[in-house]
């Protein structure tokens, strides 16, 4: 039996999102959130929204345990906090798979804006905050929650940025457990300050034309990963 997914704020939009589609594709999911309350509640409504599903809702220290692969899906203005507060529940060999965009809506702005990162980006920020032995990877910005909440098709590309092409490999798995996404190596940890600043695109554009577009690249060839060895 594959490890259990670990959705830290698993009870927001995207982290609902994603945790309903890897439940539908057989993935157990432990939904995590600063109230245990709150995260079984969240466990109850996926289980509703995707049948006879393994889920689970704890505190986040104690959900952030369960698995090799914990996914952070809080907003901007909570991913320091949630880090800091993870410090002795994350370890190393784990990957933190960073989903942040640090929108304006953080300091009561548009949420089509992006804010400055000192860092460089929200997944660097990460970078510096989790424990030494923890890798970090940027992805999953660009799909859009809602459309995963509500079973939408979904047909897109998920820009996966990481120092490690192992790592990223590890998580394009994950993502293409969900049917309709694409997981495309999008280069180093850098580089997720250009996808993070897509979301906030993505954001206008959905707001504008009232509809759940996503990012997909044209001119790619079949293989975007290379078989196991």
């Amino acid at each position: 039996m594959a490890e259990p997914i670990p959705i830290i704020g698993g009870t927001g939009a995207l982290g609902y999102g994603l945790a309903v589609r890897w439940a539908r594709a057989g993935e157990q999911i432990v939904i995590g959130s600063r109230n245990v309350e709150r995260a079984v509640e969240a466990a109850d409504r996926v289980r509703e929204a995707a049948g006879d599903a393994r889920v689970e809702g704890l505190e986040n220290a104690r959900a952030a345990s369960r698995g090799p692969i914990v996914v952070l899906t809080v907003p901007f203005r909570a991913q320091s906090e949630t880090l800091f507060n993870l410090k002795e529940a994350l370890q190393p060999g784990q990957i933190l798979v960073d989903c942040t965009v640090p929108t304006a809506a953080a300091i009561s702005g548009k949420a089509s804006r992006i804010v400055g990162v000192w860092q460089g980006s929200a997944a660097q920020q990460a970078e510096e905050m989790v424990p030494e032995g923890v890798t970090v990877i940027s992805a999953l910005h660009t799909v859009n929650a809602t459309a995963l909440a509500e079973g939408d098709q979904v047909d897109e590309d998920i820009l996966i940025c990481g120092d490690r092409k192992a790592d990223k490999r590890v998580v394009a798995d994950l993502v293409a457990r969900i049917d309709g996404l694409r997981p495309v190596d999008a280069g180093r940890l850098e580089q997720a300050r250009i996808v993070e600043s897509l979301t906030a695109l993505l954001i206008g554009v959905n707001a504008r034309y009232k509809t759940h577009a996503g990012i997909r690249l044209t001119g790619l060839p079949e293989t975007l990963w290379q078989p196991r060895s």
